[in-house]
């Protein structure tokens, strides 16, 4: 195979950062899906911590018995029929992780950096061998450093905080606009302040603002600039040279 035939094959790992709402992990699901490589929920993970810890009534405050806990837990994201799965010491908590108390638990128990150094270490066996999607909120700055595709996703407090209240109102949970905005602001502060792997987009990642974009126009956006990526068959070229907003 000539060396540009394996350029151009190679399968990349793209990471996806940016703060809550701003459509992480639909758009990651759906990039995965037409590049047909794996989705990992990094979210997904700290969200499964947070119910361990919640069933067990550890304090979000409590490092070192969190830490512990981390240690001891044992995380898995599996691909389902109606999408990704999470296992959470072999039993089903996909359903489960996704109540407002485990969205609250597991954005406090992220900034912990006991916690952090385990989940970070599964999810860099995860996705080392390429052809996964991974988003979060630090993937392109503490995971994958060395990416060879960086976005940060970002749109502005009220469309970010509607999309919120729609995923709230889907699942029958009510919420005013006002305190959705208010719950966004500071969810917002803590990622960002956070003294572990902070939110913060990665130099070399390429802004995409898609406060009037939908789904599927972010994802085929991504898809072009992964694209360019293999063709250029240089980690340093490509996406992160460009014009680093769109």
């Amino acid at each position: 195979m000539a060396s540009g035939e394996w350029r151009v094959a190679r399968k990349l790992i793209i990471a996806i950062d940016g703060p809550v709402g701003s459509g992480k992990s639909s758009t990651a699901r759906r990039v995965a899906e037409l590049l047909v490589y794996t989705y990992l929920d990094s979210g997904a993970m700290y969200r499964a911590l947070a119910l361990k810890a919640l069933r067990r009534r550890i304090p979000f405050d409590a490092a070192a018995q969190l830490e512990a806990l981390a240690a001891e837990t044992r995380i898995d994201l599996l691909a389902g029929e109606n999408g990704q799965r999470v296992l959470l010491d072999g039993a089903d908590v996909t359903a489960e992780i996704r109540t407002p108390e485990v969205s609250q638990t597991s954005s406090k128990i992220a900034v912990l950096p006991g916690v952090r150094r385990h989940l970070v270490a599964e999810q860099r066996r995860a996705g080392a061998a390429g052809g996964v999607v991974m988003e979060g909120r630090d993937i392109g700055t503490a995971v994958f450093p060395d990416a060879d595709l960086k976005i940060f996703l970002d749109a502005t407090v009220e469309v970010r905080a509607g999309r919120r209240l729609a995923e709230h109102s889907a699942r029958g949970e009510h919420i005013s606009l006002e305190e959705m905005m208010h719950e966004v602001r500071q969810r917002d502060a803590r990622d960002i302040d956070r003294e572990a792997s902070p939110l913060v987009r990665a130099a070399d990642a390429v802004l995409v603002d898609n406060t009037a974009m939908d789904v599927e126009e972010t994802a085929r956006l991504i898809v072009l600039l992964a694209g360019e990526k293999q063709g250029s068959g240089n980690r340093d070229q490509g996406a992160g040279k460009r014009e680093n907003s769109i």
